[in-house]
């Protein structure tokens, strides 16, 4: 089997203290915060705020391996072990501080609810959007559309401008998209969690499917490490930001995980 990704001495380094939430309000507000000594609004539920941290912190560390085509690739690791900031690095959400990625062919990702989406548009707008980014064309976008939707099950809301779809409904037609547009390699994110467990369980299946049946590569990011043995051949631990171990045997990978965190 070929090489379809291949990761070179992967780092990741982010600034400490710097405000960057993706909306200028956002960090108006964040920084007027700083300036009262308050905690920052925009910080999640249970994290420490950064807010006026000097120095710098290493999400990924010299981290290399290679996905080969067809494999399904689990990506396990503790909150803050590096596996979100791997799939953004993937994705080109973000670019790595020093090190090589290499990859041959299209890449679709679900990393969040509505990535990808325009709000204002219909969820079909949003499907031939979706794929257009993908560098699809339209009539290639439109054999597919009848199966994406069909797949997602939510035909009678097909019509409606995204942003009334409920967190579920946004998962159902983005992993719909992304899983039946043609890119040679999909990445998903714990979104899936957000779906109603028959849905998970049809999405496994789905990556299961076209890994098997068309040679697509998977990499999927999940604490559920039922889900991820159930669907992965290959495992990838992810600790502090280094490559802890890769083995094709889940169960070894699934060991050092459970050691790892005293289980």
């Amino acid at each position: 089997m070929s090489i379809v990704v291949s990761i070179e001495h992967v780092s990741k380094e982010y600034r400490l203290g710097v405000i960057n939430n993706g909306r200028l309000y956002r960090d108006i507000q964040s920084g007027w915060a700083r300036v009262r000594g308050k905690v920052d609004p925009w910080s999640k539920i249970g994290e420490e705020s950064r807010l006026g941290v000097k120095g710098n912190f290493f999400a990924l560390t010299d981290v290399s391996f290679e996905v080969k085509q067809g494999q399904r690739v689990g990506v396990i690791g503790r909150n803050g072990a590096g596996k979100s900031t791997l799939l953004k690095i993937l994705s080109r959400i973000t670019a790595p501080t020093s090190g090589i990625i290499r990859m041959r062919g299209r890449l679709a990702s679900l990393l969040e609810v509505g990535t990808g989406f325009h709000p204002e548009l219909t969820g079909r707008e949003n499907v031939f959007l979706n794929g257009a980014i993908l560098g699809m064309k339209k009539a290639e976008i439109s054999r597919k559309f009848d199966e994406i939707v069909s797949f997602s099950e939510i035909e009678d809301f097909i019509d409606t401008p995204v942003k009334r779809y409920s967190s579920g409904m946004y998962v159902r037609l983005a992993f719909a998209v992304a899983a039946h547009l043609d890119a040679e390699i999909l990445v998903a994110d714990e979104v899936l969690a957000v779906g109603d467990a028959k849905f998970q369980a049809k999405c496994l299946g789905k990556m299961r499917d076209v890994s098997e049946q068309q040679g697509r590569t998977v990499l999927f990011v999940s604490h559920a490490l039922a889900a991820v043995k159930q669907l992965c051949n290959v495992g990838v631990l992810l600790e502090r930001g280094h490559l802890a171990c890769m083995d094709e045997n889940m169960d070894n990978v699934m060991k050092r995980y459970t050691d790892l965190i005293g289980m």
